[in-house]
Protein backbone atom coordinates (compact mmCIF):
# COMPACT_ATOMS: atom_id res chain seq x y z
CA UNK A 1 0.00 0.00 0.00
CA UNK A 2 1.36 3.40 -0.95
CA UNK A 3 1.91 6.15 1.59
CA UNK A 4 -0.86 8.26 0.05
CA UNK A 5 -3.25 5.33 0.12
CA UNK A 6 -2.42 4.62 3.75
CA UNK A 7 -2.98 8.30 4.60
CA UNK A 8 -6.36 8.33 2.88
CA UNK A 9 -7.36 5.05 4.54
CA UNK A 10 -6.46 6.48 7.97
CA UNK A 11 -8.29 9.72 7.15
CA UNK A 12 -11.43 7.81 6.13
CA UNK A 13 -11.27 5.66 9.28
CA UNK A 14 -11.03 8.78 11.41
CA UNK A 15 -13.92 10.40 9.54
CA UNK A 16 -16.04 7.24 9.96
CA UNK A 17 -15.42 7.29 13.71
CA UNK A 18 -16.30 11.01 13.93
CA UNK A 19 -19.35 10.44 11.74
CA UNK A 20 -20.61 7.63 13.97
CA UNK A 21 -20.11 9.75 17.11
CA UNK A 22 -21.95 12.70 15.61
CA UNK A 23 -24.77 10.51 14.35
CA UNK A 24 -25.48 9.50 17.94
CA UNK A 25 -25.62 13.15 19.02
CA UNK A 26 -27.36 14.68 16.01
CA UNK A 27 -30.90 13.90 17.14
CA UNK A 28 -30.39 16.40 19.96
CA UNK A 29 -29.09 19.09 17.62
CA UNK A 30 -30.74 21.90 15.78
CA UNK A 31 -32.42 21.71 12.38
CA UNK A 32 -29.40 23.50 10.86
CA UNK A 33 -27.08 20.84 12.24
CA UNK A 34 -29.31 18.12 10.81
CA UNK A 35 -29.32 19.77 7.38
CA UNK A 36 -25.55 20.11 7.43
CA UNK A 37 -25.28 16.49 8.57
CA UNK A 38 -27.24 15.34 5.51
CA UNK A 39 -25.07 17.43 3.17
CA UNK A 40 -21.85 16.19 4.77
CA UNK A 41 -22.97 12.57 4.85
CA UNK A 42 -23.47 12.74 1.07
CA UNK A 43 -19.94 14.13 0.67
CA UNK A 44 -18.57 11.44 2.97
CA UNK A 45 -20.27 8.70 0.95
CA UNK A 46 -18.80 10.24 -2.20
CA UNK A 47 -15.34 10.25 -0.60
CA UNK A 48 -15.61 6.58 0.34
CA UNK A 49 -16.87 5.61 -3.11
CA UNK A 50 -13.93 7.45 -4.72
CA UNK A 51 -11.39 5.82 -2.41
CA UNK A 52 -12.52 2.22 -2.90
CA UNK A 53 -11.54 2.05 -6.59
CA UNK A 54 -8.39 4.02 -5.83
CA UNK A 55 -7.10 1.44 -3.40
CA UNK A 56 -7.62 -1.19 -6.11
CA UNK A 57 -5.37 0.72 -8.51
CA UNK A 58 -2.43 1.85 -6.36
CA UNK A 59 -0.07 2.48 -9.25
CA UNK A 60 -2.68 4.37 -11.26
CA UNK A 61 -3.35 7.06 -8.66
CA UNK A 62 -3.07 10.54 -10.09
CA UNK A 63 -2.26 13.75 -8.28
CA UNK A 64 -5.66 15.22 -9.23
CA UNK A 65 -7.55 12.35 -7.58
CA UNK A 66 -5.34 12.61 -4.49
CA UNK A 67 -5.94 16.37 -4.21
CA UNK A 68 -9.67 15.88 -4.75
CA UNK A 69 -9.85 13.29 -1.97
CA UNK A 70 -7.97 15.58 0.42
CA UNK A 71 -10.27 18.48 -0.43
CA UNK A 72 -13.47 16.51 0.18
CA UNK A 73 -12.07 15.01 3.39
CA UNK A 74 -11.15 18.50 4.59
CA UNK A 75 -14.65 19.77 3.84
CA UNK A 76 -16.20 16.88 5.75
CA UNK A 77 -13.87 17.40 8.71
CA UNK A 78 -14.64 21.14 8.80
CA UNK A 79 -18.35 20.40 8.61
CA UNK A 80 -18.12 17.92 11.49
CA UNK A 81 -16.43 20.63 13.57
CA UNK A 82 -19.22 23.11 12.74
CA UNK A 83 -21.86 20.57 13.77
CA UNK A 84 -20.06 19.85 17.04
CA UNK A 85 -19.95 23.59 17.81
CA UNK A 86 -23.67 23.91 17.16
CA UNK A 87 -24.65 21.00 19.42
Amino acid sequence: MSSQQSTVKDMISSLKRQRDELKLQIHLGSADAKEEWERLDEKFQSLVSRFDPLKQAVDETTEDVWESLKLVAGEVTDGFHRIRKSL
